[in-house]
């Protein structure tokens, strides 16, 4: 965390002229019956933005949450969490921020919030309005070579993608987790070749 700078992480970053919704999410780890996993989950297909996909839990800061630039984003990726999976905080021990990155397509300047589940508690979908669903990906599929591809967005563009618990994560969710498992000395061996193409309404 305080080493890697904003480019190792995405080729987006956030508009010099510190334009952009600022938020946060919580990319939390924790011990399940297969070793350390990962808390995601799918947002709703109602919503106006990103609706549909695997998601680390996060959204906007609300001004209750604090300054931007100190602990907003802390706070605001533990509301969130909680808000949409139903998670105790008090169970989360936090170590602190990757760089902001952007999602263009959404305007959306995000700090990564890094955490660890000290005391897991049960979670699930409390809004459906929200959130579809909500799962924890064991590590070791994250890694395994069987499990990623490249995702192809119909415009052409591509990015890592990772088949795992019946959803494919893909954009910035992916790209994230692709980073953290390269910068952790976790990243095995995959084949890059290995194409999965996304439909018209991602």
């Amino acid at each position: 965390m305080r080493t890697v700078e904003p480019a190792q992480l995405s080729r987006f970053l956030p508009p010099e002229d510190g334009g952009g919704r600022q938020s946060a999410v919580l990319i939390l780890f924790g011990e399940g019956e297969r070793g350390p996993e990962l808390l995601l989950m799918e947002r709703a297909s109602s919503l106006r933005s990103h609706a549909g996909q695997p998601s680390f839990p996060g959204g906007a800061l609300d001004p209750e949450d604090g300054d931007p630039g100190t602990v907003g984003p802390l706070r605001a990726a533990l509301r969130e969490a909680q808000e949409e999976t139903g998670l105790d905080p008090r169970g989360v021990q936090l170590f602190g921020v990757l760089p902001k990155l952007y999602i263009p397509v959404s305007g959306f300047v995000v700090t990564p919030v890094l955490g660890w589940w000290r005391d897991p508690s049960p979670v699930d979908v409390v809004d459906p309005g929200e959130t579809a669903r909500v799962f924890t990906v064991p590590v070791a599929d994250l890694t395994d070579p069987e499990h990623r591809a490249m995702a192809v967005h119909p415009r052409g563009h591509k990015g890592p993608a990772f088949i795992v618990e019946s959803a494919l994560v893909w954009g910035f969710t992916a790209g994230v987790i692709d980073r953290i498992l390269h910068y952790a000395g976790w990243e095995r061996p995959w084949d890059t070749e290995k194409l999965v193409p996304l439909d018209w309404h991602a």
